[in-house]
């Protein structure tokens, strides 16, 4: 569903005011200086009617922002970090406002905002005229849900702005300009100047918009991040024929960024790319069960096999659901989601330390298996209860465990 956007200056402005007193800015701008301006992604949400969480404002000064900042920070008692000291860009934050203020870096405001990274990001809110300015029509494009640059060269000046543009796909539910689209497959690997940290932070927007399917299948189609030959690993699934309806929203919500890392990125790139070790193991346990099941069907796998599969995936089996036969999925989730299913949620009625105390079993291998076995008898409905438990552990110990001459 498009956002709703409101294009009458005069409601604009009205909604820019409520919204700076709101949140209590407005006792900021006493400290800024006559040519000051509010620019960026605070005005575009605003427009869009786009509530967010975190409030990021932008502000532009024309001299001095550092000394700006610091007084900001000093009078309301809040965070001051520089940003970027040569070109005079630091950050006040306080609770969810991450206030940015950055000197201007032309000699006229228009300048200035033709260096922005997209028309969209590129209108004004001149706090002296209280009007608003918009020489790229940044406006007429939030209409037409577009995302657009005045200059390329802009992008290059910062080439995470390359991924920047799927971000918004992603989050607003906007289209990329045939001619960005195509200055973007030319400037791709100008994504390898950047800081490996800012990548994985807008890959993880990404997969996290509401829209990250549509910037999933295009980031695939522009293969921006591997090999022209990477997406021919079978581990990458054609994203159009999946039915994610299957899925419950929040379980979209929580698994899908998992599954959607995993069809951008191989487990080499997640590494340099600097993800979570708890992200890159979850992948190779996707590759893993997906390779393994190339190679044997799920109506042949034995009984350890099946178990280990629902041990490793348990907390992320709808991250792989899409790795199964469709006949199959409808009872794979509905039995997941049955947090009583001993199989799809593996547990155990005896833990290691009433084994080791009661049945003299010391730590290492021996008490490993005893745990698993006892934990898969109890997926598959070989014990019931605590006794049982306790019963096929000794009969366990007796048949496994070393014997002493």
């Amino acid at each position: 569903m498009k956002n709703s956007i409101i294009t009458d200056h005069t409601l604009i402005i009205d909604k820019l005011e409520t919204s700076i007193k709101f949140h209590n800015l407005n006792f900021i701008l006493g400290f800024l200086p006559i040519g000051s301006y509010l620019v960026g992604g605070y005005i575009r949400d605003i427009i869009l009617g786009r509530e967010t969480e975190k409030l990021d404002v932008d502000i532009v000064v024309p001299l001095n922002a550092i000394e700006i900042g610091k007084k900001i920070a000093y009078n309301i008692g809040s965070k001051f970090i520089i940003l970027d000291e040569k070109r005079g860009v630091v950050r006040v934050i306080l609770n969810h406002i991450y206030l940015d203020i950055a000197n201007q870096v032309s000699s006229t405001i228009e300048g200035d905002l033709s260096s922005r990274d997209f028309s969209i990001n590129s209108i004004a809110f001149l706090f002296d005229k209280k009007c608003l300015f918009d020489p790229l029509n940044g406006l007429k494009d939030l209409e037409l849900s577009i995302i657009r640059t005045h200059f390329e060269k802009n992008l290059l000046n910062d080439p995470l702005r390359i991924l920047r543009c799927f971000r918004f796909v992603s989050e607003l539910n906007f289209k990329i300009d045939p001619n960005l689209i195509a200055f973007i497959k030319k400037n791709k690997e100008k994504l390898y100047f950047v800081a490996k940290e800012r990548i994985n932070y807008e890959i993880q927007k990404i997969v996290n918009g509401v829209n990250a399917l549509d910037s999933i299948m295009l980031l695939k189609k522009i293969n921006i991040f591997g090999p022209d030959d990477l997406y021919a690993d079978s581990f990458f699934l054609d994203l159009k024929k999946i039915n994610f309806a299957e899925l419950y929203q929040e379980e979209k919500e929580k698994f899908l960024p998992l599954f959607f890392i995993s069809q951008i990125l191989d487990v080499a790139s997640l590494e340099r790319l600097k993800f979570s070790k708890a992200e890159i193991a979850k992948t190779r346990l996707l590759r893993k069960w997906h390779f393994f099941l190339k190679k044997k069907n799920i109506d042949q796998l034995n009984e350890l096999e099946r178990f280990k599969l629902h041990q490793e995936l348990e907390m992320f089996l709808p991250s792989f659901i899409f790795y199964i036969p469709q006949s199959l999925r409808f009872d794979w989730l509905n039995r997941w989601r049955d947090k009583e299913d001993k199989l799809f949620h593996p547990s155990n009625l005896l833990n290691g330390d009433f084994l080791k105390k009661n049945l003299k079993i010391d730590e290492g291998p021996i008490l490993g298996e005893l745990l698993q076995y006892l934990s898969m008898e109890l997926a598959y409905e070989r014990l019931n209860t605590f006794d049982e438990a306790i019963y096929k552990a000794k009969q366990w110990i007796e048949q496994n465990a070393p014997k002493c001459d």
